[in-house]
């Protein structure tokens, strides 16, 4: 099953590291990807550019607009994502433990929904998210 593994941290915390200190995450990052990959369970994996570089498009009654920025002013930023291929959601969390900057921040682990090409796009009752209605 895949899971993805949204890593989180204070940009802050980043911008206040040394270029050594930067370095030498950056090297376990990677040490941490090659053994993931290794052992069959990475997929793939992007590091994000600081979040001063985004924009958030939101769609209201067909009319597109845009802003600067993520739209949530939270204190951690999502800095990258790895997508692991898992046995189940305790492997997966055991996987996440080893990523670098959860030290630093947190992961985020979440299944993947598969959505099948051609398939029936129809809501059914097997959404997990669904409240029942009475």
């Amino acid at each position: 099953m895949k899971y993805l593994a949204l890593v989180y941290y204070d940009e802050n915390i980043i911008k206040a590291m040394s270029s050594e200190e930067w370095g030498s995450l950056n090297r376990e990052c990677l040490a941490c990807v090659e053994g993931l990959q290794n052992s069959g369970h990475f997929l793939a994996g992007q590091a994000l550019q600081p979040v001063e570089s985004a924009t958030t498009i939101r769609v209201r009654d067909g009319k597109a607009t845009t802003t600067d920025g993520p739209f949530a002013e939270t204190k951690e930023q999502l800095a990258g994502f790895y997508m692991l291929d898992a046995r189940d959601l305790n492997e997966a969390l055991q996987l996440a433990r080893k990523i670098p900057p959860a030290r630093l921040g947190s992961v985020e682990i979440r299944p993947v929904r598969e959505i099948e090409p051609f398939a029936d796009t129809a809501f059914t009752d097997d959404r997990p998210w669904r409240a029942e209605v009475q």
